[in-house]
């Protein structure tokens, strides 16, 4: 079968021999398989990365830089046979989308970010049957590929534990803030502001439900408007705390028994936003903390891979809330693949190029334009010989 081959970052187009699948696994044929940032960062950096999952006892399933890999595991695909010990309970020939996770013999790889489980940058591949989820509602291939990374999204979305009258603010509109803008609107957020210096994803943040769009070299995305109410500075809050005691030591009752009565309502605390960072490189962490309002909640799901540096003080003084964010569970998965698929979120603008396997390594060039590119699919089934990006139909006019 062809796949593409990462290997020393030359990314090559290669025959392999065709995947049989062992105790537990499905061969699948792949349909749709969508480009990831973080294939464009293990392209170039996957040693680090190696080292660093060594330090959570993972080092030893990821692939060094000198080892054949097959990117891929925003995955789209079609069952075509079972290995043994399988329960077969999807038949063959359904459309499948599924966590990319395989188990060869006593460990658990991450496919398309293993030496040994291959992913979707290939005709086809093996996948646990415990993870595959059918495609419900008759949904495109294009858009059931997007269920990992909007299930990413749907994750750290989770973990912020926003309601909807909170104010959202996104830094960073790439694939990951785009999608975390996406499924902030399907939650009912009212206002979800979003901040980038390009003008192509600031377009695409308002295609995906952004209220508020901010380029930051013009404007600060944390800058009061009209209506909020959030503290700005120290003398703010002390005043809120002290003034707050003196109002209601004027009240017939005690005054500790209205404030806690306020605290269990959820009437007590001052408001603050939850600051998405999608960006994921040195210093934004820093700049967060730096421009945020006190008590804001900053939920990282950018993954920067250097060592950064942040003021830990000026987060103490501000009672900054710090949360960081990694992939997703089965239920969130399944969970995020029915909303795509009931339109309960619009995730459609993300999409903006579809190529084949003769066109990832110039996929991966254009995808270092953020004027041009967002998220690109690979469809197998495309000629070798057509490297040509296709312009999404429902992606970027």
């Amino acid at each position: 079968m062809k796949a593409v081959v990462c290997q020393n970052t030359v990314l090559s187009v290669v025959d392999l021999p065709e995947p049989t699948p062992g105790p537990g696994q499905v061969l699948v044929s792949v349909e749709r398989c969508g480009i990831c940032g973080s294939d464009l960062h293990i392209r170039h950096h996957c040693d680090p990365m190696k080292a660093l999952l060594d330090k959570v006892g993972f080092g030893r399933m990821m692939p060094a830089s000198t080892d054949p890999l097959v990117f891929g595991h925003e995955l789209c695909c079609e069952v075509l046979d079972f290995g043994p010990g399988c329960d077969r309970k999807i038949p063959k020939g359904t459309r499948v989308v599924g966590q990319p996770v395989l188990r060869v013999g006593g460990d658990i790889h991450l496919s398309g970010l293993s030496p040994i489980a291959t992913g979707g940058y290939a005709e086809r591949m093996l996948m646990q049957e415990s993870a595959l989820v059918p495609v419900p509602n008759g949904l495109s291939p294009d858009m059931a590929a997007l269920t990992e990374p909007m299930a990413v999204a749907w994750h750290a979305v989770r973990r912020s534990e926003i309601a909807r009258k909170d104010v959202a603010i996104v830094i960073g509109c790439g694939p990951v803030g785009l999608a975390v803008i996406c499924l902030l609107k399907a939650q009912g957020v009212g206002t979800v502001v979003a901040s980038d210096f390009s003008q192509g994803r600031r377009a695409l943040a308002r295609r995906c439900g952004a209220d508020v769009v901010i380029n930051p070299s013009e404007g600060s995305p944390y800058a009061p408007r009209p209506g909020e109410d959030f503290m700005r500075d120290l003398p703010a809050l002390l005043e809120l705390s002290v003034g707050t005691r003196e109002k209601l030591g004027k009240l017939p009752i005690p005054w500790h028994v209205t404030w806690r009565l306020a605290e269990k309502l959820g009437a007590a605390a001052p408001k603050r936003p939850v600051i998405f960072e999608c960006v994921g490189v040195p210093g934004i962490v820093q700049q967060i903390i730096d421009g945020a309002p006190l008590m804001s909640r900053i939920i990282v799901a950018g993954v920067c891979m250097q060592i950064d540096r942040y003021e830990p003080a000026l987060a103490i003084h501000k009672e900054i809330d710090l949360r960081f964010v990694f992939g997703h569970s089965p239920l969130e998965y399944r969970d995020t693949l029915q909303m795509i698929a009931e339109g309960k979120v619009s995730c459609a603008p993300m999409i903006t190029g579809v190529v084949g396997l003769g066109g990832v390594s110039g996929a991966f060039e254009a995808l270092k334009d953020p004027e041009t590119h967002a998220k690109i699919l690979i469809d197998p089934r495309i000629a070798l010989n057509n490297s040509a990006i296709t312009p999404a139909a429902f992606g970027r006019a």
